[in-house]
């Protein structure tokens, strides 16, 4: 279960204001990757695993209850709307706000420390993407949710 942030990076000749890419792997540029042709940096936010209370909210209010491993565009408000959905169940420990969810690769169905760890690491990094600043003319990320099974 992964959160990703997709930046637009693409130059334009036009703009009077260019974004600068350099890939480097072992302190080497990557040859291979040529900065002109990057338009889009892809950064994973958050990684779960069975997480399947998190996974059930994403299938429930973004996917629109279809569950096929796609990727799905999670708009910011949403993030803010799961963010204190979840400050909500540490705050009161009522885990019917947000409840655990069956499936064959889901783990366990209990709310075990696993459930409130995953519920506080969703709060952290949400947090943190609302605490970036993006720079001025600068397009806004977009937010995407993929499960894979």
């Amino acid at each position: 279960m992964y959160l990703s942030k997709k930046s637009y990076v693409k130059q334009w000749s036009f703009q009077k204001k260019n974004h600068e890419v350099d890939v480097k792997y072992d302190g080497e540029d990557r040859l291979d990757i040529k900065p002109e042709r990057v338009s889009e940096i892809v950064e994973e936010i958050m990684y779960w695993r069975k997480a399947n209370h998190i996974h059930g909210w994403f299938v429930k209010n973004i996917q629109g209850g279809m569950d096929e491993c796609q990727e799905s565009h999670v708009k910011l408000d949403d993030l803010i709307e799961l963010k204190d959905l979840c400050k909500k169940v540490l705050e009161t420990k009522n885990t019917d706000l947000l409840p655990v969810t069956g499936g064959f690769f889901f783990g366990s169905k209990e709310v075990d420390d696993f459930y409130w760890e995953d519920t506080k690491a969703t709060v952290d990094a949400i947090e943190g993407i609302l605490a970036e600043k993006i720079p001025d003319g600068a397009t806004a990320p977009s937010f995407y949710y993929q499960a894979s099974w």
